[in-house]
């Protein structure tokens, strides 16, 4: 017993207790019946190590370790063919959203390289509303601190640029043609 139950009480209160991330999904898919219609439904489910089904099971069970070890969610195309053809109807699209933003909000390791590439793509079309590829490259590269990693892509780049797929532009601050739109969508998330 803590000498100060009035702060022990407080800290037991719901505003006080930290939120588990995976309470928002494991509310989506609670009327899951475990038929197994997203699995069949999946095009993506052969590359899957989880079938959504079992992810699904395992979101409900709270095992966010082994959510997150997975990489079902990852693999998701976001193609609605599961959400579609749910007898439920639970919008389990939209679950395994959440699933990939609690996995980029959370920094978990193995989905840094990904996160870093999506904030680098907006990070452009933010810019200039369009994406501008050398300059989308270069804010990934410098974001992933590894100076041998654009060497990797080298070939490539000379291949593109050849067939003038890609241009070569200067990085530059642009006109910021989309940034109302993106606070709107910052304020909208808070």
């Amino acid at each position: 017993m803590s000498n100060h139950p009035k702060k022990e009480f407080l800290m037991n209160q719901p505003a006080y207790q930290k939120k588990d991330p995976l309470e928002p999904v494991q509310e989506m898919v609670q009327a899951c019946i475990q038929c197994g219609t997203c699995t069949s439904s999946c095009p993506n489910e052969f590359a899957m190590d989880i079938t959504p089904r079992h992810m699904w099971r395992m979101v409900l069970m709270g095992r966010k370790k082994d959510i997150f070890q997975s990489k079902t969610f990852d693999l998701c195309s976001a193609c609605y063919y599961c959400t579609l053809r749910c007898p439920r109807g639970l919008p389990l699209t939209e679950a395994m959203g959440r699933l990939k933003q609690i996995a980029a909000r959370e920094n978990l390791p193995k989905y840094k390289t990904s996160v870093r590439f999506y904030k680098s793509f907006m990070e452009s079309v933010r810019r200039h509303g369009r994406v501008r590829e050398m300059e989308f490259m270069t804010l990934y590269f410098a974001s992933m601190k590894d100076p041998i990693l654009p060497l990797k892509f080298t070939p490539l780049g000379i291949q593109l640029m050849s067939k003038r797929k890609v241009s070569i532009q200067i990085p530059s601050k642009g006109e910021g043609t989309l940034d109302a739109v993106f606070r709107k969508v910052e304020e909208l998330e808070k």
